[in-house]
């Protein structure tokens, strides 16, 4: 198991359709290792396969939930179908989401409420289950890696001119940029110190 760099915004295999698994050998088990790895390293709770530089079709998570699912897991060649979308304005509160490719930044973005995921695991077991509220959220939005679509993509016009200011800020929005879970600050400051007052 290694800790793999995370490709920010920007880099092409984040914008493209991810190809759909084939293999299933030794290296889909390393791959899938690894992505767990990363993402307990980078405080995450899901990672797909893109945002580690690889274009296949898997994603993993760590999020504890309220629909009967393991915390713990990974899902290949998924397909993630969803109740509507509500067409309320998102909550800046309620409604803010984050990702480790576009690190340190979060905006508000509406999410259906319900999510159906069918996939495989490892072993080519079929993988089914219904998700709700922010696990529901979590698995829009590591199916949407797949599709080659991050979240900021999502966003209404106020809050997708502020993700671009942001990006440009940060100097992202092309090749090469990564940042590797621990080792690199969380730049969503989960490895700060605790404020004492």
């Amino acid at each position: 198991m290694a800790v793999r760099p995370i490709v920010i915004t920007g880099e092409p295999v984040l914008h493209r359709t991810a190809a759909h698994v084939t293999d299933f050998d030794d290296d889909l088990h390393r791959l899938v290792s690894d992505m767990h790895e990363t993402n307990e390293a980078a405080n995450g709770v899901g990672l797909a396969a893109p945002q580690i530089g690889v274009g296949l079709r898997v994603f993993v998570w760590k999020m504890e939930n309220h629909d009967g699912v393991p915390p713990e897991g990974h899902i290949i060649n998924p397909i993630v179908t969803t109740s509507r979308v509500p067409q309320e304005r998102p909550d800046p509160h309620e409604d803010s989401e984050g990702c480790l490719s576009v690190p340190g930044e979060s905006f508000p973005l509406k999410r259906a409420e319900r999510a159906h995921v069918v996939g495989v695991d490892l072993d080519q077991k079929p993988v089914e289950f219904d998700a709700t509220g922010w696990f529901a959220r979590c698995m829009q939005h590591e199916y949407d890696h797949l599709n080659g679509t991050l979240y900021v993509d999502r966003l209404d016009d106020r809050y997708a001119k502020k993700a671009r200011k942001a990006v440009k800020r940060n100097g992202w929005g092309g090749p090469g940029h990564t940042w590797l879970p621990g080792v690199d600050p969380d730049p969503f400051g989960h490895d700060a110190p605790a404020q004492v007052e």
